[in-house]
């Protein structure tokens, strides 16, 4: 109550009562990271840099791309793209958008401080043709240019040039610059104000060049985003009006928003893939009663984890059903085969004996990192499989803590065993098969792969994936990607989130399958 009273003060301060229908407040468990563009590729940072910054091209209601920055392009060869950029376009600064912008920012994505490398690698070396003509060529073809051009935002390079922030801040060693707290893009919103774990407030840009081609569809003309961790303080404050939107209403109060006469849910599932990750690089694991090895070095200690998870249990009691259980690492199945989906089955006699076979018959201790802000239950979910790991003799402490700084620790993978997930926009397999599933080769493959293992087989697929232009061949190559994972069992599949978002019932909003809010499209009456 306590958390809901010091909202309401924050809100009425600001002079933002329910009457303001051209206010939208949203809420979530978490903060996004950073307002660097750069930085960081996780969901809500992606989410709100992009409603300040723009790529060249921009994802419509239901995730196909759309001409942005760019309006058209073309293949001049197999490995050179032409972009041609919209012209009159303006910085919230008012500077010019040019083709420099451009090729800065693409190299600026390209650095060792930049979590989204891997896409700006892919996307090939940017050349500047004239003030609004960009060139990207590529190392081999890239049968998914586009996808790849889509996930990095554009930045004034005069802007940081002047504020000395021409690589992104290093969010790992938590580096303080402009670029974490500031921002100037060509977004539909300008950052108004930013207060970590407080609230960041965006207004409406209203020299968007979105608004004369009818993109802005919305009245909300202001946006104010409140992380509160608490789930039953933020659905309090949904129900009594004091936010509009919350856009990951924890499972269990699902059944309660939908009886709410003032509350709306929108149901839908996420493109995203929740699964365990386990150091299988290290020959003594951290954080563990073994000393001298490693025990998830050994695919039988692994198949042993597996084959303990009771998955349906998880789904209906931890996620009250808004789960799907899968056995294959893809943020969506449109890739996938029903052999591949098919999970191991759950049999404790089975992982008992494995941990017998391997010389761990009387178990051992091991820490699980876990965040507990970050994805549906996520806290929960690690403590289910404590003890259903408990049961074959592996004690398990849950080490949960906030996103800001679980990430942080991952990226140092100071870590034996982790929870994450993987989804977004783009469903294509190699946007997790080259920064999750790859090893790790310091220019963006294997960034995600925290456990640092590594696997031959399924590295030379990844290499053909990643140019064959073939969509047949393509896809058979992805499909037997996912199985070399699968045979290594190299990491531990969950599910896919089921995501409902709830408004009240005077907001209009459209749920995207990347669980991303564009307020552009949000009415508020």
């Amino acid at each position: 109550m306590l958390r809901l009273a010091l909202l309401t003060l924050a809100l009425t301060t600001l002079g933002l009562g329910a009457v303001d229908a051209k206010t939208l407040r949203w809420a979530g468990r978490g903060d996004m990271q950073t307002t660097d563009p750069h930085s960081q590729n996780e969901n809500l940072t992606n989410n709100i840099n992009i409603l300040v910054y723009e790529p060249l091209l921009v994802r419509s209601k239901t995730l196909e791309l759309l001409p942005a920055l760019a309006d058209s392009w073309q293949q001049l060869n197999p490995t050179t793209w032409r972009f041609h950029l919209r012209p009159g376009v303006k910085f919230h600064d008012g500077t010019p958008f040019t083709a420099d912008d451009v090729v800065f920012s693409f190299e600026r994505a390209r650095a060792d401080t930049s979590q989204l490398r891997v896409y700006a690698n892919a996307s090939g070396i940017p050349k500047k043709v004239d003030e609004l003509t960009v060139d990207f060529t590529t190392s081999g073809p890239n049968p998914i240019e586009l996808e790849h051009i889509n996930t990095i935002n554009i930045m004034s390079r005069a802007w940081c040039e002047k504020n000395r922030a021409t690589k992104p801040q290093n969010y790992t060693q938590k580096e303080d610059m402009i670029t974490a707290h500031q921002a100037n893009g060509t977004g539909p919103y300008m950052l108004k104000s930013r207060e970590p774990d407080i609230k960041t407030v965006l207004t409406k840009n209203p020299n968007w060049w979105g608004i004369k081609e009818g993109r802005f569809e919305g009245n909300a003309d202001e946006v104010i985003y409140l992380p509160i961790v608490s789930d039953a303080t933020r659905v309090a404050a949904l129900m009594s009006g004091e936010v509009d939107l919350i856009n990951d209403p924890p499972p269990q109060d699902v059944p309660r928003l939908k009886q709410d006469p003032n509350i709306k849910v929108l149901e839908g599932a996420e493109n995203r893939i929740v699964f365990i990750g386990m150091d299988q690089k290290r020959d003594e694991l951290l954080y563990s009663s073994v000393k001298g090895k490693n025990p998830f070095k050994d695919k039988r200690v692994r198949q042993a984890l597996y084959q303990a998870i009771d998955i349906d249990a998880i789904k209906a009691n931890t996620m009250r059903g808004l789960s799907q259980p899968s056995g294959a690492l893809l943020s969506a199945p449109a890739q996938t085969t029903p052999e591949l989906e098919k999970r191991l089955a759950f049999d404790r006699a089975k992982a008992k004996q494995l941990m017998a076979e391997a010389g761990y018959g009387d178990g051992f201790e091991v820490t699980l990192d876990c965040p507990n802000n970050r994805y549906i239950n996520d806290e929960k979910i690690c403590q289910a499989l404590a003890a259903m790991w408990a049961q074959i003799g592996i004690k398990v402490s849950v080490n949960a803590m906030p996103r800001a700084n679980y990430f942080p620790k991952l990226e140092k993978t100071d870590t034996s065993m982790y929870m994450l997930g993987w989804g977004g926009g783009s469903t294509d397999g190699i946007f997790i098969l080259q920064p999750v599933l790859s090893s790790y080769n310091g220019k963006g493959d294997g960034d995600y792969n925290y456990g640092r293992y590594t696997n031959p087989k399924l590295d030379e697929l990844i290499a053909k994936i990643k140019v064959d232009m073939n969509p047949d061949v393509r896809l058979k190559e992805i499909r037997d990607a996912l199985a070399a994972h699968n045979a290594e069992i190299n990491h531990l599949p969950l599910h896919r989130q089921v995501i409902p978002w709830a408004t009240r019932s005077n907001v209009t909003a459209v749920h995207r399958a990347d669980n991303q809010v564009m307020p552009y499209w949000v009415k508020v009456q």
